[in-house]
């Protein structure tokens, strides 16, 4: 059985994606921006940005049925290298104890230059 997960992002249906799909007893988490969606803003701070993409990574994984807990895989997207200590620093303290199979790409650019941090998890359902 498979089941969407909305996430409120109006990109979600305009792009045609889920922000998780839950199928086979995981969660897959689509790459997350650090957009507040209720008012479509985003930090300028990349460190910031990811303590959003995590806000809204926990609340789908909780929607699905799963929580941070059970993340067993994670990737990390920054724009520049030098955005790179400041965002694992964030994974580190939310992720913690949890230490999920990550990695982290350093990439050209995103969709839109005001992110600079993306992460997409897997996660196991509770």
């Amino acid at each position: 059985m498979r089941r969407q997960v909305d996430g409120g992002s109006p990109f979600e249906r305009a792009y045609g994606y889920s922000r998780a799909v839950v199928q086979g007893g995981f969660v897959f988490v689509a790459g997350t921006t650090g957009y507040d969606y209720a008012t479509m803003s985003m930090p300028e701070d990349p460190a910031a940005q990811a303590e959003a993409c995590w806000r809204t990574i926990a609340a789908v994984l909780a929607e699905a049925g799963s929580s941070l807990e059970q993340v067993a895989r994670a990737t990390y997207y920054v724009t520049e290298r030098s955005h790179a200590e400041a965002v694992v620093a964030v994974c580190g303290r939310v992720m913690g104890e949890i230490r999920p199979a990550a990695t982290l790409l350093v990439v050209a650019g995103l969709l839109r230059l005001e992110m600079k941090v993306e992460i997409e998890v897997t996660a196991a359902l509770a």
